[in-house]
């Protein structure tokens, strides 16, 4: 997966990321939507509602880029990984 300097994450626009306000978890191919779904479960100081939104960027990037998704939900990846759902 080709990793951004920081740089070059700067440069990218908020649309770019899964967490736009954060600008947390690129999703510019297909490695990034996949390492974007192995962290989601990992971003702190975001809402419910942020999550929300994120995982509908996550959806459609899966979608471009041809990813699987196995989940319906972002706290499916909270469960399967033994982890409590975050509570606003």
């Amino acid at each position: 997966m080709p990793h951004f300097s920081k740089k070059e994450q700067e440069n990218l626009p908020e649309s770019a990321f899964a967490f736009p306000k954060q600008r947390k978890e690129p999703l510019e191919d297909a490695n990034h939507v996949q390492n974007a779904l192995a962290r989601f479960d990992q971003v702190e100081g975001v809402t419910n509602q942020e999550r929300d939104e994120a995982w509908k960027r996550i959806q459609r990037a899966a979608k471009k880029f041809g990813v699987e998704l196995h989940e319906q939900d972002w706290r499916e990846l909270f469960t399967r990984n033994n982890r409590l759902i975050p509570q606003d």
